[in-house]
């Protein structure tokens, strides 16, 4: 028996054989961060943060393609993060002085 196969007798759990989880223990649950107990509202606060993927949107915006000459995209994501807001902000600066 070499080094290896003496390591793997580690029992196998089949995760189907979980419980499951109802209402009540959702209900009853008390939340930690490692071994400390939170209220409601830290949790709430922590959860937030945790959160991940794109942010809410305002529900004003619409998605669109939309094609520019290379220099012109160049120079506004030469700006950083946040470029494609400043683009939008300089074409509404340009609505207000011309009719398009």
């Amino acid at each position: 028996m070499t080094a290896k196969e003496r390591d793997s007798n580690a029992s196998w759990v089949d995760p189907d054989a979980a419980p499951e989880l109802t209402d009540d223990f959702f209900a009853t649950a008390k939340p930690f961060i490692g071994e400390q107990e939170i209220s409601a509202e830290e949790f709430k606060a922590e959860a937030r943060k945790a959160l991940r993927g794109r942010p809410a949107g305002s529900g004003v915006k619409q998605s669109t393609t939309v094609r520019f000459d290379t220099d012109v995209l160049a120079a506004f994501k030469a700006t950083g993060k946040g470029w494609q807001t400043r683009m939008n902000n300089a074409l509404r600066d340009w609505l207000k002085e011309h009719r398009p």
